[in-house]
């Protein structure tokens, strides 16, 4: 819910304070370095501390990111709060969807209710920002503050696992390169994109059209609330279906992209191409964290979290950034245009999946 707010707000704010839409771009993309930096230490860190301190940090440090940017719009505070965020954003996905891939068997389903339950916070944030919004965008994220104080609360419950001990005879080279983790990377990157338009340039494409503040709210809110049926219509994939998922999802989130700036003045249409790019989204949300722990040993299969985060961490900051690198030369339609057209490319990557048998179905044939 805080991030959801922050989403909303934070492009406004940027905005309202005089920032050019190229630069609400380069400050997205902060977050995105910053993130991207974090979940890159966090395999090695997750050997040595258990995953609940992960998302239980998570929450101070959006807590402090929100607070900073309600004190001060100036580019320092606004620089720091999103590196903050960045930091939060990677400690919580990695610590949660880590936490609850250690059972066994398929992974899909928990990762899908984990999701499913973000979501709704996703949902509710950016309608609370937009109706707070009205009033001050400094109060919105205040009020994003105060609840990522809250969410501090829950990881205290949570089970307390050990950390992650890799066999000594995992295969050599990089965890990202094996096969199926690779796509559940380039899937996660295909997320990872699409979130990172959806925080900074089409909030900028629905306000450049003229809608109000309460409306954007709510069409942002098309977009999450799209990730829950998203979420929900996974948790079961298995087999054959998950390539045609993937495939379908990566062209959904791709192709809403790529029309929103283009149909921002009519509400309807932002409306409809939001949900459809949201529902892709929500599905690769948790396809490719899912797929990638399935191939995995499961004392490995924080590394494979970490490494597919990672990826969407490196879509979070490229995809502001380049769309922000377009607009020197085209319009923003354009280049939401090339953006969402970009994303859909990770799907030629799906058609090896078939010939790949995941971990989980190997350890199941095993028990049968």
């Amino acid at each position: 819910m805080a991030l959801g707010i922050a989403t909303v707000a934070l492009p406004l704010l940027a905005l309202d304070a005089g920032y050019s839409k190229s630069a609400v771009g380069l400050l997205t993309a902060v977050s995105a370095i910053s993130q991207m930096g974090v979940r890159m230490g966090l395999a090695p860190l997750m050997r040595h501390y258990p995953d609940w301190v992960l998302v239980f940090g998570a929450g101070g440090l959006l807590a402090i990111s929100c607070a900073l940017v309600a004190w001060s719009a100036a580019l320092v505070p606004f620089v720091a709060c999103e590196l903050f965020q960045g930091a939060a954003r990677g400690c919580f996905w990695t610590g949660s969807q880590t936490h609850v891939v250690r059972g066994k068997g398929s992974s899909v389903g928990r990762l899908a209710m984990v999701n499913l339950v973000a979501s709704v916070g996703q949902l509710i944030g950016p309608v609370l920002a937009g109706l707070v919004a009205t009033r001050s965008i400094a109060l919105a994220m205040i009020v994003a503050a105060g609840v990522a104080l809250l969410c501090m609360l829950p990881p205290l419950a949570l089970d307390r696992l050990p950390p992650f001990t890799p066999p000594k005879d995992r295969p050599k080279g990089l965890i990202w390169r094996r096969p199926g983790v690779d796509a559940g990377c380039w899937a996660s990157l295909s997320a990872g994109a699409w979130r990172g338009l959806l925080s900074s340039y089409v909030p900028v494409a629905l306000d450049r059209a003229g809608q109000s503040l309460p409306l954007i709210g709510v069409l942002v809110s098309v977009a999450n609330g799209a990730n829950i049926a998203g979420a929900a219509l996974v948790a079961r994939v298995r087999g054959r279906t998950l390539v045609r998922a993937l495939t379908l999802s990566m062209l959904a989130a791709g192709a809403g992209v790529a029309l929103v700036a283009l149909l921002a003045g009519s509400a309807p249409l932002a409306a409809l191409v939001l949900a459809a790019s949201g529902l892709g989204a929500g599905a690769l949300q948790t396809l490719g964290p899912a797929l990638a722990s399935d191939m995995v040993h499961p004392q490995e299969r924080g590394d494979a979290i970490a490494a597919t985060g990672t990826f969407r961490a490196a879509a979070l900051f490229a995809s502001p950034l380049a769309v922000a690198g377009l607009l020197s030369g085209i319009a923003l339609g354009p280049a939401m245009l090339i953006a969402g057209l970009l994303i859909t490319l990770p799907a030629l990557t799906t058609r090896r999946l078939g010939r790949t048998q995941p971990v989980t179905e190997l350890e199941e044939g095993e028990a049968a």
